[in-house]
């Protein structure tokens, strides 16, 4: 999902796909240690952005609510 589609979403949406995301990457590290290898490496590096963009939004998100408008 791009950013700017994310940035519609609420905090508490965020913060869930956030968690999916994690979990995801997580399971896929598992299954690599496991099996000795995954179906896509690719995808590897995409969790790991897509990760980093929710996190990215979330704090902005924090610091627009924080700052008096």
């Amino acid at each position: 999902m791009k950013a700017h589609d994310l940035r519609d979403l609420s905090l508490a949406e965020l913060e869930a796909r956030l968690k999916d995301e994690i979990e995801a990457l997580q399971k896929m590290r598992f299954n690599l240690a496991v099996a000795g290898q995954v179906e896509n490496p690719a995808r590897f590096k995409m969790h790991r952005r897509e990760v980093a963009r929710l996190h990215t939004i979330i704090s902005e998100k924090n610091i627009t609510e924080e700052k008096p408008a």
